[in-house]
């Protein structure tokens, strides 16, 4: 009976063992939207993305293509999210499938993370190189400390060619030009390669004994210090002095090969350079908001102020990456995901030019099967039920206006 129970456990370890081992190597393939399950506030009352503008649909491996536009740090910023004092700019993809290889926030690199102020509009780009062929979907990012990633939206990019095509060169201070995608791989893969088979030795050497059930026995009897030997006690100093002498030789011999190393930089850079928007000659306010569930719109009556001295127009209600556009007034022309625009989404109840010193309350409904498809509707059931959005209004010329909302949102269900 007991050696059927050890040989139970151990066949038992070894399947655990085998089972481990294969899901460190299962690596299943990433599609995309994943900010559909990013809380619709966080969406919403954080970080607003616009006049963005992806610079290719087609990339081949080993080319470039830049990520650009705008984005407000809303005043508004929810209470249950750190304040974003210590942010990175990012891009959300499924993987290392572009390697980034440059950043710029306000015209200023920014290679590490960057402090960022409520209330301020900034200018960002970024700059990526193909790596791996597919269909990716590309989004822009921004992780805050304390408040995870906030997604920004996303557009599909494919990129052609093979893989195996792909370099990524680089000089070091000392002049010396290598290929960081392969750079030194041999050896990394050795010392993988050691430290996983160092680690089955040591699982070895546990698992000749009795395992599980036998252990427990002993255990409960009384009996746990006859489970381990002087030998194993020899033996579990020989691989602690092992490991210890090997990681000291190596780190050694390192030193000793590459004498000049700079740290990784992980300073805060400050005072990153805000675009100064002009001052909104349009007043806004929000008499109420309704969330019509069954026929998935948004509905806003507000009064509108004119205090400028041309006549204008209301163009695009933007929330969450959506645009809700009025196709009269304005028009998307920088190819923006159709999945996140719709171009009949606003509707106003009269969107005759406001005149000069002119007030006028209207009714605006954003309506689109966006709201369901990006989850945005959950924000009728969140307990601070609020939105946020940037008004666009246009004047005779073509001049456009920005001006933010923010209000409490009621639903409806009839």
């Amino acid at each position: 009976m007991k050696i059927l129970k050890d040989k139970v456990a151990k066949l038992s370890f070894v399947a655990l063992l085998i089972t481990v081992t294969a899901a460190m190597f299962y690596t299943p393939t990433a599609s995309a939207h994943g900010e559909k399950s990013q809380a619709a506030f966080m969406r919403m009352r954080t970080i607003h993305w616009f006049d963005l503008n992806w610079s290719k649909e087609e990339v081949p491996v080993n080319d470039t293509m830049t990520i650009s536009g705008k984005f407000f740090v809303f005043s508004g910023w929810p209470e249950t999210v750190d304040k974003p004092e210590i942010s990175f700019l990012n891009i959300g993809i499924p993987g290392p499938v572009f390697i980034r290889a440059g950043s710029w926030i306000g015209g200023q690199l920014v290679p590490r993370s960057v402090s960022l102020e409520l209330g301020e509009t900034y200018e960002f780009k970024v700059l990526l190189k193909a790596r791996r062929p597919g269909d990716w979907h590309v989004h822009t990012m921004m992780n805050v400390k304390g408040g995870g990633p906030i997604i920004g939206p996303g557009k599909w990019v494919t990129i052609t060619g093979s893989m195996s095509s792909f370099t990524n060169p680089i000089t070091t201070l000392t002049g010396e030009t290598i290929d960081l995608e392969t750079y030194n791989l041999g050896n990394t893969y050795f010392w993988h390669a050691f430290w996983y088979g160092l680690g089955l030795l040591w699982l070895a050497y546990w698992a000749r004994k009795p395992m599980f059930v036998p252990r427990i026995i002993a255990v409960d009897a009384g009996k746990a210090d006859s489970l381990i030997t002087a030998t194993d006690r020899k033996v579990a100093l020989g691989f602690a002095a092992g490991v210890i002498a090997i990681v000291a030789m190596t780190m050694a011999s390192t030193n000793q090969k590459f004498p000049i190393t700079t740290p990784l930089q992980a300073g805060l850079l400050r005072g990153i350079k805000s675009i100064e928007m002009p001052v909104p000659t349009i007043g806004v306010k929000i008499e109420d908001a309704t969330y019509r569930v069954p026929g998935r719109a948004m509905q806003m009556t507000m009064t509108v102020t004119n205090n400028g001295d041309s006549a204008v127009r209301l163009g695009e209600f933007n929330t969450a990456g959506v645009r809700f556009m009025d196709s009269a007034v304005a028009q998307d022309e920088t190819g923006y995901p159709d999945d996140l625009l719709a171009e009949e989404g606003l509707t106003v109840s009269d969107n005759s030019p406001i005149a000069p010193g002119q007030s006028r309350t209207i009714q605006v409904t954003a309506s689109d099967a966006a709201w369901e498809v990006y989850r945005l509707a959950d924000l009728i059931y969140d307990p601070d039920s609020r939105f946020a959005g940037l008004l666009f209004f246009y004047d005779e010329a073509g001049n456009r206006q920005m001006v933010t909302i923010d209000a409490p949102l009621i639903p409806t269900f009839i």
